[in-house]
């Protein structure tokens, strides 16, 4: 099976939540499988220690990082020992393809639907009753409306939605 951070969907999310270096931070944590301080990651990674605490912070902002806050009694000096939520990164990635998925079925059905008029400048489209109220004209830049074919946009959005169906399929693997 793959490893959490060889899957796309969660590289391209990781680096989305925390930039391009938040990977190789996951990577660390997800080979040592135990809890962290941000300075031994930083001594791994050749990365500054500000640089991992800031991935840190971000990861945290979303639910996917948490810490241990513990002081030391000699130098008052307080030291942070982070894990990371594997669960929590596969949760958020299925509930953002979910909603994409929602998203574009809707759109599928809309051009099933109806038929779409598109401004000829390409700024906007509206199902037929919609461009008729407009007289087939472009309310944002006045050109003529034409009929699209919609054939092609369906089969592409299709595509998508059975890509992120897979997507979905694979994360509930890792889960």
């Amino acid at each position: 099976m793959k490893k959490l951070y060889e899957n796309f969907a969660v590289k391209e999310f990781v680096e989305k939540c925390a930039g391009k270096e938040a990977l190789d931070v996951l990577k660390h944590f997800l080979k040592s499988r135990k809890a962290l301080k941000d300075e031994d990651i930083a001594k791994k990674t050749g990365m500054r220690v500000t640089e991992v605490r800031t991935i840190l912070n971000r990861l945290h902002y979303r639910g996917i990082a948490n810490y241990t806050k513990t002081r030391d009694d000699k130098t008052g000096w307080y030291t942070y020992t982070w894990r990371i939520d594997t669960k929590k990164i596969v949760e958020l990635i299925i509930e953002e393809q979910k909603e994409l998925l929602k998203k574009l079925e809707k759109e599928r059905e809309m051009r099933e639907s109806y038929t779409i008029f598109e401004c000829k400048a390409g700024c906007s489209e509206f199902p037929f009753e919609i461009a008729a109220e407009y007289q087939f004209k472009c309310p944002y830049c006045g050109k003529d409306m034409v009929c699209i074919d919609s054939a092609t946009k369906k089969r592409n959005l299709s595509r998508q939605i059975n890509r992120i169906k897979k997507v979905i399929a694979e994360l509930d693997k890792l889960k």
